[in-house]
């Protein structure tokens, strides 16, 4: 039997990825309306039981955003940045 098919056969490993949480723009209104937010971050995702804190948190733009808020995160996708400015919130990321 040849070499090639002797050796198990591996992928490839990224040692550059990361894993983000995901949060999407429905879960943000849902709760500053709840809470009477203007400001949401990370520690605001941990007191709602969203996230635990060690995760990286990446807001993403499925859903609809009416609230002004303040967004503080570890990533934005483009669609949840326009969203948030557009509604005269800001995006920041941490």
């Amino acid at each position: 039997m040849p070499l090639q098919r002797r050796v198990p056969k591996s992928g490839f490993k990224n040692i550059n990825h990361k894993e983000y949480f995901a949060v999407n723009l429905s879960t943000l209104q849902k709760l500053a309306e709840e809470k009477k937010l203007t400001k949401i971050g990370i520690a605001e995702l941990v007191a709602a039981g969203l996230t635990n804190g060690k995760e990286l948190v990446k807001v993403l733009g499925n859903g609809e955003l009416k609230a002004k808020v303040d967004v503080e995160a570890n990533a934005f996708s483009k669609t949840a940045e326009e969203a948030i400015k557009a509604v005269g919130g800001n995006a920041t990321i941490i």
